[in-house]
Order: C-alpha cells, then structure tokens, then sequence
C-alpha cells in the first residue's frame, strides 16, 4: 500500500495470530498501524475488526488480502471509478494469477440460480474480460472497495462464516439491501488465492466454503425464488456429496453438510431479518443471477 499512487487516509493491518513472523515484519513501518488479535478469528471477523478501527473520516474501505499483491495504481483507480459511478456503492478488482500474469483469478464473482459462487472468467486469458468496466454480482474480498456506510448497514461480514463465500453474502446482502457492484478491470491486483489456508482444495476450504454455501443461499435466496429454487440447490449439494467423496473428501463434504444444516435455525433467524428489510425487487435479483444450464468460467 505504501507503493500505491494515491496513499489511504489510513493504512491498518490486521494480524489473525500469525507465527510466521509477519508480524514483526509489519511494526517496521511508521505508516501502518497494526491491530495484533492473540488469537485467529477468521476473514469475516478480523476485516469487521478492521473496519470498525478504522478512522470515522473513512468514506471508503479498500480491502487487500496478504496473499494480494496491488499493481500501482490499484486504488486510484477504484477510487476513480467511484467518483465517476455514484450510482454504485461496491467495486471490485482483476485479479490476475499471480504465478501466472497472463491468466486471471477473477473478474469478480458470479452466483448461480443453484446457490454456486465462482469467480468469473477464473483461468482464461487476461483478454478474455476485456477493459470495460461492467456490472457484476460482488467483488471478491481479496481486492476490493466499499462504500463504509453501505457495509455498515447490513451488518459487515457474516462472522459466523469464519472465512469462505462470506463475501459473496456480503455481496449478496448489499444487492438486497439495494447497492450495486462495479467490476474495474483497470484496478489490478496478482492473487494466490487460498494463500493462507492450504489451497482451494485443501479440507479447510472444502469444509467452510460448502458450509457456507448453504448458508449464504438459505440467507439471501428472496421470496419465492427461495421455494422455486430450493429443489435446484438440494441437487447442488448432492452432486457436490458425491464428487468430493469420488476425490476422496467424502468425510470433509459430510461434515460440511451436516453443520449446514445444523446452523439453519440460526441463518433462518437472519434471514427473517435480511428480507425484512429488503428493498431490491425479486425480478432484479434474478436479473443478475447467472441462469445457464451448466455454469462454466467463461465470460459472462
């Protein structure tokens, strides 16, 4: 951050009880005030921390992952596109892989009639989004900006979530809640993606972000959209019980399936609350749902 062409009004870093020595690392700069938590409280939680920290001045929070690496520019674009679109309270980043420049992370992320999240055009070439700012469902956490104010509303990151999806349920809450998301592919930052928790693959990211997928759908899912494509989400989970057990992870999917479920009284008791008070139509919420019969990463 300290590189970036427009320097924050404040830089914090949150450290989730690192023993890599990071956090040593991270005291040598005067610029950068360090929260250090004793213990780790998960994405979710520690960006809320963050956020709450944060000087009341902010207007803007821009988050950026450890395993994010921001081109030069990153913010002065987003905060330029800000400026430029105030019709939309949310912005979100190209990632681009970081072992790999020529391939993208993402272009943001994309949420399936069936309840499954990914990141648009994850593994194409970086041409494959062009450089048109579009919009798209939620910005992926890792490199993005929020409207302080609109995050604030809705309650932040569902804490809960512990990491996982729980950017798309902010996404998610933030449409409902009747904020957009702007997608700026001249705000570029290299990702790792699952740089801290063993991979996209791991039984870590397996478990939360199947967990988690319930959830964010039992949540948000508005009206009757909810009853009409709860059969389509059942079959989601189904098929995904079988293919992690296929890949030798039928105890980490099991479990995952089983806390979902187990956590629907407590989500159910959101949800009331996040419907209660929302203002976004249905026929807009099904508007940028992607609807096609077999979700691929191609553009959108």
């Amino acid at each position: 951050m300290l590189a970036q062409t427009v320097r924050p009004h404040e830089i914090l870093l949150l450290d989730n009880a690192s023993t890599d020595g990071s956090l040593e690392i991270a005291r040598r700069f005067p610029a950068v005030r360090v929260i250090a938590l004793t213990q780790n409280t998960g994405f979710a939680r520690g960006n809320n921390l963050a956020i709450a920290a944060a000087s009341a001045e902010s207007e803007w929070i821009a988050l950026l992952n450890p395993d994010a690496f921001a081109a030069p520019r990153w913010l002065e674009t987003l905060l330029m596109a800000a400026e430029s679109n105030p019709e939309f309270d949310v912005f979100g980043s190209k990632l681009v892989n970081a072992a790999d420049p020529g391939v993208l992370d993402g272009a943001g992320d994309a949420y399936h009639i069936s309840g499954l999240v990914w990141r648009t055009a994850h593994g194409l070439p970086v041409s494959a989004m062009g450089d048109s700012v579009c919009e798209i469902f939620s910005p992926c956490a890792a490199a993005a900006l929020y409207r302080r104010s609109a995050f604030e509303e809705v309650g932040g990151f569902d804490e809960d979530f512990f990491c996982y999806v729980e950017d798309v349920d902010l996404g998610f809450r933030l449409r409902l809640a009747g904020y957009r998301c702007l997608y700026v592919p001249q705000s570029v930052a290299h990702h790792v993606g699952s740089g801290t928790t063993g991979g996209q693959h791991s039984d870590f990211a397996v478990y939360h972000g199947h967990r988690n997928l319930v959830w964010t759908f039992v949540k948000n899912m508005p009206g009757v959209l909810f009853w009409l494509l709860l059969p389509l989400h059942v079959a989601l989970n189904l098929a995904s019980i079988i293919w992690f057990a296929l890949r030798g992870q039928g105890g980490v999917i099991l479990r995952a399936k089983r806390d979902a479920l187990l956590g629907l009284p407590k989500m159910w008791r959101k949800r009331r609350q996040i419907q209660k008070t929302r203002v976004t139509s249905i026929g807009d919420i099904w508007r940028v749902l992607d609807k096609r019969l077999l979700p691929t990463r191609r553009k959108r």
